[in-house]
């Protein structure tokens, strides 16, 4: 009898150290596969920004109808610069060969512009002859390099006066020229950048803080890059590992089978 309760002793011992075992195995599973999960979510999103930027870029092209007019500056300057593809003119001397530099949107009888889409590497804009009575300073957020603006005569250059080297009214048309950095103007500043990082100009009027090299996270206040690299080399290396081992755990549970 008792040789008969060691022997089941023995049994019941074995069951619970592989439940315990396959219990740890599955919370390990389940964590590998959140972690799959997540890292598979990102490149589903990066993937749709992806694609989601070619359509903008051919959206923004083809609010007018027909392709840039030979009259116009973005013309002018897309024939040394670039090649015009509908209502854009793309660089030609850029390492993305989907860089809009031009964008000839006159006289397109546009009564408003809420956004330009994924437009803001151009360096001259026109939305002249056109019925817009208001627009948004917000819109050219971002767009850096704008060096040339056409707009309406009765509009203000975005960012006032005080931006641009040169504000004229030529052919019913107010041009916006030479756009100034917003970081030298420390008089129309807000507030000062903190520390660890140095501000750069954003647009017309508009300045953001980026972190100096080495440094990154909440106002900068972390030294070092992200270890993106080391952070997917572990995750990867879990989830191979720890999906062999369920996988060498399944087999055996079907072979006792």
């Amino acid at each position: 009898m008792q040789h008969i309760c060691a022997a089941l002793l023995t049994r019941i011992e074995r069951h619970m150290i592989i439940e315990s075992h396959d219990f740890v195995l599955e919370k390990m599973a389940a964590s590998v596969t959140a972690s799959t999960i997540y890292l598979c979510t990102v490149f589903i999103v990066l993937f749709n920004v992806y694609v989601d930027s070619k359509d903008t870029d051919a959206q923004v092209c083809q609010m007018c109808e027909g392709t840039v007019r030979q009259d116009s500056p973005v013309w002018d300057f897309c024939l040394t610069k670039g090649h015009v593809r509908g209502r854009c003119c793309f660089g030609n001397n850029t390492s993305n060969i989907d860089t809009i530099i031009g964008l000839d949107l006159a006289n397109c009888s546009m009564s408003h512009v809420e956004h330009l889409y994924n437009s803001s590497t151009t360096f001259i804009i026109d939305l002249s002859n056109n019925p817009i009575s208001n627009l948004s300073d917000f819109i050219f957020q971002g767009f850096s390099h704008l060096t040339q603006l056409l707009l309406p005569s009765k509009l203000e250059c975005p960012g006032g006066n005080a931006s641009w080297e040169k504000v004229e009214v030529k052919n019913n048309a107010k041009i916006c020229e030479g756009q100034k950095n917003t970081c030298n103007q420390t008089a129309q500043m807000p507030w000062d950048c903190p520390e660890n990082s140095f501000c750069s100009p954003y647009g017309p009027g508009f300045f953001e803080c980026s972190c100096l090299q080495n440094f990154h996270g909440y106002k900068c206040m972390r030294q070092g890059a992200f270890p993106i690299v080391k952070v997917l080399g572990i995750l990867t290396g879990s989830t191979v590992v720890v999906s062999s081992l369920l996988w060498f755990t399944q087999r055996r549970k079907v072979k006792n089978t």
